[in-house]
């Protein structure tokens, strides 16, 4: 009895334990917190205007805990819809029938996306808010599942990627957060990436300030 004791109590800390390392994707530009090493599987993305895009998934589990980052490369879609738009009307085609979605497609990735997420099965929304990371723009989402486990995700575009993180925790477990948090978007250089204003795609981007250790500057007359 008393061993049983043990490992009931134990258990909710079991995503405390796990060893958190900073994960760096030099193909997708960003960086996370992931509590191990991920798989990475690369996809086709169904996109809301029926095209299909290239994805990668990072994704790890440990037990029931589970954390995943989806990357969709949306850099080719204006030019995918602009073909599929000159196909339809070199067929005969015209008017409605042969409009270019692309830049709905573009403008509309981020809501699409949030949309999947709320719309699974069994699943009851408790937060789903207007949310940025380093002033990239985008939603937050917290569902709690059918089966009592909770899901906390964040949806953004920068540099025409999209980017989706979810953590799932099971029912008890201490809500997650960490992983979401940690995302940092990178440059050419994998330097991390902070604006000085709101960033929307496909807008001018703002000017970029310096991102320092911990979210402080160094003293004064330090190197």
């Amino acid at each position: 009895m008393a061993v049983t004791i043990v490992v009931v109590a134990a258990s909710p800390l079991f995503a405390q334990n796990l060893t958190w390392t900073d994960y760096v994707s030099r193909q997708d530009f960003f960086s996370v917190n992931f509590p191990g090493e991920p798989i990475v599987e690369e996809f086709d993305y169904p996109t809301e205007y029926r095209i299909a895009l290239p994805a990668r998934v990072y994704r790890h589990e440990s037990g029931l805990h589970r954390h995943s980052a989806t990357v969709v490369d949306y850099s080719d879609a204006l030019a995918i819809h602009q073909a599929r738009a000159d196909d339809c009307r070199a067929a005969g085609g015209d008017g409605d029938i042969c409009q270019n979605g692309g830049r709905g497609e573009m403008r509309g990735a981020i809501v699409y996306a949030s949309w999947n997420i709320l719309n699974r099965d069994g699943a009851r929304i408790s937060h789903f808010a207007y949310h940025n990371t380093d002033l990239v723009e985008g939603h937050a989402i917290h569902l709690t599942n059918a089966d009592g486990s909770r899901t906390s995700a964040v949806v953004h575009m920068h540099e025409d990627r999209l980017y989706i993180l979810e953590s799932t925790v099971p029912q008890g477990a201490p809500a997650p957060g960490i992983f979401q948090i940690s995302l940092q978007f990178l440059d050419s250089e994998f330097k991390p990436v902070r604006y000085a204003q709101i960033y929307s795609n496909e807008y001018p981007p703002p000017r970029r300030v310096p991102v320092y250790t911990n979210g402080y500057p160094p003293p004064p007359g330090s190197q």
